[in-house]
Formats: C-alpha cells, sequence, structure tokens
C-alpha cells in the first residue's frame, strides 16, 4: 500500500478565498470509498493502492476546473514501501513509540 500526500491550488479564481474548492475536493474524495484520506491545512493524504491514489488524484484535479478555475496546480509527494505494509496509521505509531 502506498502513502500519497498532494497539494490542489486553484489559480484564476474569483476570490482568494479557496475554501468552496476545499469543500468540492473533500466532496470528491468521498466518493471513492476504497481509499482512505486524510484533509489537514495544507493538503490531502491518501493510503491505498498506487496505481488507485494516481486516479483519485487525477479525478480531484479536474474538480477546481468544474468549478470555475481556470488554472490548477497540484504537488504530490508519494511514499511507496514495498518491503513491508505501511499506513498512516503505522507511520505515526512508530514515532509515537520513539517518544515514549
Amino acid at each position: 500500500m502506498a502513502i500519497a500526500e498532494f497539494t490542489i491550488i486553484p489559480i484564476g479564481t474569483a476570490t482568494t478565498s479557496l475554501s468552496s474548492y476545499v469543500a468540492d475536493l473533500h466532496k470528491e474524495l468521498e466518493k471513492h470509498t476504497d481509499i482512505i484520506f486524510e484533509m489537514t491545512p495544507m493538503g490531502t493524504i491518501l493510503e491505498g493502492p498506487l496505481d488507485r491514489l494516481f486516479e483519485v488524484i487525477r479525478a480531484v484535479h479536474e474538480v477546481p476546473f468544474t468549478h470555475g478555475a481556470q488554472r490548477v496546480s497540484t504537488s504530490i509527494k508519494i511514499d511507496d514501501r514495498r518491503d513491508k505494509q505501511a499506513s498512516m496509521a503505522q507511520k505515526m505509531q512508530s514515532v509515537v513509540e520513539k517518544l515514549d
């Protein structure tokens, strides 16, 4: 399983506020029930099979265009560990164990 973090920035919008775009992105993500996602103030983290994550990010990338954005910039970071199972929860648990 892979973990991806992405940030989508609509450009050419009528206002500097992007919260309505973020809400639309969240609605799109909720349609993809086979992946796990967590939104943060600065981006979104996905967990699932790598090919599927690319499909979901592509679908979410299109959302701002359908809501009036003239340009969209998307940044993606991927953690694709293949020597053992990895998850968002496992990564955080590993840090917590080292804090104790």
